[in-house]
């Protein structure tokens, strides 16, 4: 069993930062590659950034390339989400969530948090 708790969400003002944190337990977090996701009232949950399990390679959906940096400490079973420049439409619940496979593709991860409120006021 794989378990996942996000932290880190909160109220900023547009142009602010935010660090997310995803606590995973169990001692196998190395065996999975981990994926943010978030998901707007009334929106469909969308793929926001990946990361491989060693950490070595990472993908970001378009509209957080450059502003988020997505990383992870396998020591400490920890992924994080680094969320600079914020904008008003970030607004979401931001999901965490750990797959066999790497992927940007929601299908492909089983495990997920409870989520994490981020809001960006303008």
């Amino acid at each position: 069993q794989v378990q996942l708790v996000e932290s880190g969400g909160g109220l900023v003002q547009a142009g602010g930062s935010l660090r997310l944190f995803c606590a995973v337990s169990g001692r196998t977090f190395s065996r999975y590659a981990m994926g943010w996701f978030r998901q707007a009232p009334g929106e469909e949950r969308e793929f926001v950034a990946a990361v491989s399990k060693s950490g070595g390679y990472t993908e970001y959906a378009d509209s957080v390339k450059g502003r988020f940096t997505i990383s992870r400490d396998n020591a400490k079973n920890t992924v994080y989400l680094q969320m600079n420049s914020l904008k008003p439409e970030d607004t979401a619940v931001y999901y965490c969530a750990a797959a066999l496979a790497y992927s940007i593709s929601i299908y492909e991860y089983s495990y997920w948090g409870q989520g994490t409120q981020v809001t960006v006021s303008s």
